[in-house]
């Protein structure tokens, strides 16, 4: 289902929260569970993965992460906006002291010329830490799109868990 280089990445980021005493959680919108499949597709992730939400609809974000209509409203769902208080709601929901979230557009359709086919927002939260935010635009068709926000964000939580440079 994943390819040796996810399975890599979600193995040394879940070597990481051991490491550091940090369950994780996730809040995804464009990749469905990915980020969550890949974590717990390696075995004994049990032990430092708490929980994903998948919150594909506006409803959903609101529901399960505490995203609020007006933000919603005023940043659409595709924004720094949104993927920090989705960040940030997984982190308010789960027994976790680290949570990431994204909030795409994967195509084919959907984009617009402020954003494009290929936009995702990422949100990091932590505990005791400010909320992180980034904005990538990836290119290819949706499975390439979902493969790199997948990777990108197992990234940041493995850099997260590293922690500040001594």
């Amino acid at each position: 289902m994943f390819d040796d280089a996810i399975l890599l990445a979600a193995e040394n980021v879940l070597a990481a929260a051991r490491h550091a005493g940090t369950m994780l959680a996730t809040a995804e919108s464009c990749t469905g569970g990915l980020i969550a499949g890949a974590l717990t597709a390696i075995p004994g992730s049990s032990d430092v993965f708490d929980r994903g939400f998948v919150t594909y609809t506006n409803r959903a974000k609101q529901e399960m992460l505490g995203v609020g209509e007006p933000l919603l409203d005023a940043d659409g769902a595709v924004s720094e906006a949104v993927a920090r208080a989705m960040a940030e709601g997984a982190l308010a929901r789960a027994a976790a002291g680290l949570a990431v979230a994204v909030t795409g557009i994967a195509g084919p359709g959907g984009g617009s010329a402020g954003k494009p086919v290929g936009l995702v927002w990422f949100g990091l939260a932590g505990r005791g830490r400010a909320t992180l935010a980034e904005r990538q635009v990836f290119p290819g068709d949706r499975a390439a799109v979902r493969r790199a926000t997948v990777e990108r964000a197992l990234a940041l939580l493995a850099v997260a868990l590293r922690g500040p440079p001594a």
